[in-house]
């Protein structure tokens, strides 16, 4: 074995780390096994024995050497056999003995056991070549993503009763169904505190043994791969579980975190040192060990506010370390997994987290659009009454847009610990807030930008998540929630089928507002176009329902309807355009053209043109320029519906 390994490792170069720390079966001339060698880093460690299954857990019988004076540990152990525990028995400078879990271990017990398991990764023969040969970054492509919590997607109480293998199945037959593209999972290294959801971990190249061992989750992701559908993990490299067993004061000395101030996260976890090369090589390695082991397309990384700022306090000032980091991490998956994308959860307003490899910024394919979260959820949730005064809430997003790449999700963080579910966000009795969460996940399909929506949302589930039990599946014999799980499917359908929303997403000359001041009756209507084809979208963010409503459109010919949320299939009341709508020579609203539609109250519609003389997005964003909506009045009927009609037709 070359020792420059140890000293890339050092200098915070090492990528693959796991593939010489941890526990290694050892073969003989003929193939045969000889046991398992073990290798630790524990710099200031003065003694380093292991102890485990193999020796009777007795101290003196497997003594380590230093085979490196800056902290390389290793003994071959001819007993050792996989499934049996472990652990590493550490005297640090204090005299003390500590026993600890590997760090590199590729198993760890279930909970509340905190051994590591001898573990032989080698054997598992993927079938995905074809998946693996045609991925991408999908940045002219469909990405809807649906976010999951492993053990409670169909688990009973209390219970993680499900196995990787055994998940793909019903899995793969669900995202087919509703048309999602992409899975992403919440974290799966192994963590000891079920509440945790898997945020503060132990364990970051053992795949989480509550759902089996890791030959199962490569299975898992195999067969989704082979359905077509992508795989994206969240991984944690900010902060780690306190346990004494784990990470923590490792060797008697901070091998892992920070000393002083920052030791502690606002969590009460421990913080990663970002600054350290060690601590790097470590991180970085475990994203490659999922990368190339177990064949995930991306990784999710959580809470990045803390890698850029001091405890994720921009007035605390820039976190250089974590940034540094953040940019090797990028950079090194990158080079070594060209079609794999990493995604930052990311809530500050750091510029270029995105957007290529520009200098300063931090090399990020995409970034969660968290702004347009809260701003969008505070917009739906309003009293209709005072929509015309958040009007920014809900058009401020394409203000910024363009500035990075981002994703719009609508998590599991958003519907947990008092938070309510999304359905319970909504303004509203009951038929309201299927109305508005219908137009809710309209204009989320509609508005540029990546697609993720966490597991549940799709149905309206009532009760907050929990990861102890499983998700409300009975509400479905109900009509509203089906016909907004149906609502759901058909959105992720017309998205991936309609290049108008996913072409172009992050070029400015797809888009354009037609409407996006009427805040006097809070109706939205803006143009998609990529290649020949244009879509309009309209949004009625108010009751009022309009039976004849003029809007302008780029193009002469006619306008179909290929969605309205108003459809009784989703739930609705039926208020939709049934026949083509044929566009006027009329200019309105900075359109040389306009056609006249039915509105309903929450309505969403989306109208599609498919342009004849193949005008391309900048000669449309050149030849229209968007102008205040026209007056209007009302007639008011009862205290929950009003008929509109613009000032130039007449009343029905």
């Amino acid at each position: 074995m070359s020792e420059q390994w140890f000293y890339d490792y050092l200098n915070g170069k090492c990528s693959d780390c796991y593939r010489y720390f941890g526990a290694h079966p050892v073969k003989g001339e003929n193939g045969e096994k000889k046991g398992y060698v073990f290798r630790v880093y524990a710099p200031l460690a003065q003694k380093v024995e292991l102890i485990g299954d193999f020796n009777g857990w007795l101290a003196g019988k497997n003594p380590m050497k230093r085979v490196d004076p800056l902290g390389l540990w290793e003994v071959s152990v001819p007993m050792a056999e996989c499934g049996q525990r472990y652990k590493y028995h550490l005297q640090g400078q204090d005299g003390f003995w500590r026993d600890k879990a590997d760090p590199v271990g590729f198993l760890m017990e279930k909970a509340p056991g905190s051994c590591s398991l001898v573990y032989d990764l080698g054997g598992y023969e993927f079938h995905d070549q074809d998946w693996m040969s045609q991925r991408d970054r999908n940045f002219d492509k469909a990405m809807s993503i649906y976010e999951m919590h492993i053990g409670s997607w169909r688990g009973k109480e209390g219970n993680y009763l499900v196995r990787y293998e055994d998940l793909a199945d019903a899995l793969i037959k669900y995202c087919h169904d509703m048309g999602y593209t992409h899975v992403e999972f919440m974290p799966l290294t192994s963590y000891p505190y079920d509440g945790s959801w898997g945020y503060q971990a132990t364990g970051y190249f053992a795949a989480d043994s509550r759902y089996g061992v890791p030959k199962g989750l490569m299975q898992l992701v195999d067969e989704l791969h082979q359905a077509n559908i992508g795989v994206i993990l969240d991984m944690v490299p900010v902060h780690f579980a306190l346990d004494p067993y784990g990470l923590e004061k490792f060797d008697g000395s901070n091998v892992y975190e920070y000393s002083g101030d920052m030791e502690y996260s606002q969590w009460g976890s421990k913080n990663f040192d970002l600054g350290k090369d060690p601590v790097r090589s470590f991180l970085i390695s475990s994203a490659d060990f999922f990368l190339s082991l177990f064949h995930f397309d991306g990784i999710r990384i959580d809470a990045v506010s803390n890698i850029i700022f001091t405890q994720g306090d921009p007035s605390r000032g820039k976190n250089l370390g974590g940034i540094e980091f953040a940019r090797r991490l990028n950079d090194t998956i990158h080079q070594r997994h060209p079609t794999v994308m990493t995604i930052a959860e990311d809530s500050t307003a750091f510029t270029d987290v995105t957007k290529g490899f520009k200098p300063d910024g931090l090399h990020f394919d995409y970034k969660w659009d968290l702004g347009w979260m809260n701003d969008t959820l505070k917009y739906y949730g309003k009293d209709p009454v005072y929509k015309k005064f958040a009007h920014n809430q809900i058009t401020f997003s394409m203000m910024y847009y363009y500035s990075e790449n981002f994703l719009l999700p609508l998590s599991h963080d958003e519907v947990v610990h008092g938070k309510g579910t999304i359905l319970n966000k909504m303004w509203g009795n009951y038929d309201q807030k299927f109305a508005l969460i219908r137009n809710l996940y309209s204009y989320m399909f509609a508005h540029p930008g990546k697609k993720l929506n966490f597991m549940g949302n799709e149905f309206g589930t009532i009760e907050e998540w929990d990861e102890k039990k499983g998700l409300q599946w009975d509400l479905l014999n109900y009509p509203k929630h089906s016909g907004l799980q149906r609502l759901t499917r058909d959105l992720n359908r017309i998205y991936s089928y309609h290049p108008a929303m996913h072409l172009g997403e992050y070029d400015p000359y797809s888009f354009q507002w037609i409407m996006a001041d009427d805040a006097a009756q809070s109706v939205l209507v803006f143009r998609r176009s990529a290649g020949n084809e244009t879509m309009v979208f309209v949004f009625n963010m108010t009751p009022n329902f309009y039976s004849y409503y003029d809007i302008g459109v780029p193009f002469d010919g006619e306008w179909a309807e290929i969605f309205n949320s108003d459809k009784a299939i989703y739930g609705g009341l039926n208020q939709f355009n049934g026949i083509p709508l044929k566009a006027t020579n009329n200019p309105l609203q900075g359109q040389p053209f306009r056609i006249t539609i039915r509105l309903a109250p929450f309505g969403a519609l989306f109208l599609t043109h498919v342009d004849a003389n193949n005008r391309d997005t900048k000669e449309i964003k050149e030849n229209t320029t968007a102008k205040p909506a026209e007056e209007t009045v009302e007639v008011n009927l009862n205290k929950d519906v009003k008929i509109i009609t613009n000032k130039n037709r007449s009343m029905s």
